[in-house]
């Protein structure tokens, strides 16, 4: 698991939760990538490059964490 990033569950910054389940390297980039599911629904799992997983976003005005740990597994 990258430094960046613990195994657990986030929460999206639109309010839903969300597992993470690994990290992926991409096979013809090499960059790493997040493995995650949905806690809802049907609970395909998904991937997202690692750089846009941590990264802030701006919320009317306001800096926010993309994803946030809930608490780790």
């Amino acid at each position: 698991m990258s430094a960046q990033l613990t195994k657990g569950k986030y929460q999206h910054y639109k309010g839903n939760f969300y597992q993470v389940e690994d990290i992926a390297i991409h096979s013809e980039t090499d960059e790493e990538m997040v493995v995650y599911r949905p806690l809802y629904g049907e609970g395909r799992l998904w991937v997202r490059p690692l750089s846009m997983f941590v990264e802030d976003v701006v919320i009317d005005g306001k800096s926010q964490p993309r994803f946030a740990l809930v608490n780790e597994d």
